[in-house]
């Protein structure tokens, strides 16, 4: 059975955390202790039913102000998948945490009120969705209810937003109206919206088909090296990591980065079991043939498909830090376990997140979203987000404060 990670995103109060706590209680995917919360914490709507966004907002300061601050991580399955849901905050100030969740998703699922149509933060998102190539984007129009469940709503904010797919390269937008608040859509068909003929959320999250990965390698960020040097094992030398893409398997040439030096797979061992090859996603121990000098932070690679290494590059950046960017700055660039300290020779550009149009000033700012120069102290190594997206990312690390203050996308 395969897993589906998706996010959802959209503007404050458009009805995230509502909308997956209406697929989770209709699907009957909470637990008994669960409900009992959600009654006691005594949060309602305005028609005396029971607020099922307090599935997903964790934080006390979340059920407080009734928003969702930190992305907050669910999980289901039905008879046909599985299902990892991040819920990401709307507010313009967490924009960072919709960023960490967006970049492991499959499908962006962003909302739309009904009675607002498309506005800044749809735009945000939409624009991060594509720098970060999420596979698939579904752009539910959610509080139909509020509109009377009107097609001429619906479709005036698909157009909207269609504009807006084209003026971004968006690929692929479905479109579904629902009501998260009444359960229109979402796992049941809606009577209220008979001119609307296509599938549920959930039938819709059930039968999607991704688009397959175009990367012909894979990638083994080493996490540790194990060592133990015991008397019951005393030769032994394994690297472990998490696999990145597909196709790793026992003989296979590798390159260890950044050194450059060649060897080959030995063993693959996984729970002290040998596999004769390993699935993206897998954490794994990895034997190779020859003893080489690894470190936490090294990359194992397919020698076949070798990545980018470069010290000078130009990426993406969106901005998270109150503080802007400081190009006298000196920040720690982190990929995985890696880290390098980087500075930003020069910003290139932002961009204006209503037009797309690229401004050129020499500024960036919170939750600003443009491109810059960096210059390494050591040779990044990297892949472009549009053939290898999952090794395109990075974030920027002040070392004044130990904050992340930016999210580096690296494409051509």
């Amino acid at each position: 059975m395969n897993i589906l990670k998706f996010i959802t995103a959209g503007s404050v109060d458009d009805g995230k955390s509502t909308l997956i706590g209406r697929l989770l209680y209709d699907t009957d995917s909470i637990l008994d202790d669960q409900l009992e919360a959600i009654r006691l914490a005594n949060r309602k709507n305005e028609d005396g039913t029971v607020d099922l966004a307090i599935l997903t907002d964790g934080l006390k300061a979340e059920r407080e102000q009734g928003i969702t601050i930190d992305v907050a991580y669910k999980y289901f399955q039905t008879d046909k998948r599985k299902f990892i849901i991040a819920d990401a905050p709307g507010h313009i100030e967490y924009t960072r945490n919709m960023i960490t969740g967006a970049s492991n998703s499959d499908l962006i699922i962003i909302l739309i009120d009904a009675r607002k149509g498309v506005i800044e933060q749809t735009k945000r998102h939409s624009f991060i969705a594509k720098l970060l190539s999420v596979k698939k984007v579904l752009v539910c129009m959610n509080k139909m209810d509020m509109v009377d469940y009107a097609e001429e709503v619906f479709e005036n904010i698909k157009a909207d937003y269609l504009q807006l797919a084209e003026n971004l390269g968006l690929q692929g937008v479905d479109f579904l109206p629902v009501s998260a608040l009444k359960g229109d859509n979402i796992v049941y068909p809606s009577e209220r919206i008979p001119w609307y003929a296509g599938p549920t959320l959930l039938q819709y999250l059930e039968q999607l088909e991704l688009p397959e990965d175009t990367a012909a390698g894979w990638r083994f960020p080493v996490q540790w090296v194990l060592r133990p040097q015991g008397v019951d094992l005393p030769d032994y030398r394994g690297y472990a990591g998490r696999v990145i893409g597909d196709g790793l398997k026992v003989g296979d040439p590798v390159l260890i980065l950044p050194s450059g030096t060649s060897s080959t797979v030995k063993a693959i061992e996984l729970d002290q079991q040998e596999l004769p090859a390993a699935a993206a996603g897998q954490s794994v121990i990895l034997h190779l043939t020859d003893d080489v000098d690894i470190s936490r932070g090294d990359f194992i690679v397919s020698a076949a498909f070798p990545p980018q290494q470069q010290r000078v590059f130009e990426a993406n950046i969106s901005w998270f830090e109150h503080r802007p960017l400081d190009v006298s700055q000196v920040y720690l660039l982190q990929q995985h376990s890696r880290i390098t300290k980087v500075k930003i020779a020069e910003v290139l550009y932002t961009f204006d997140v209503h037009t797309q149009e690229r401004i050129y000033n020499e500024q960036i700012k919170l939750n600003d979203i443009g491109r810059v120069s960096v210059g390494a102290a050591a040779d990044i190594i990297f892949d472009f987000n549009s053939e290898f997206p999952a090794c395109s990312h990075a974030i920027l690390i002040d070392p004044r404060n130990n904050l992340t203050v930016g999210a580096l996308i690296i494409e051509h």
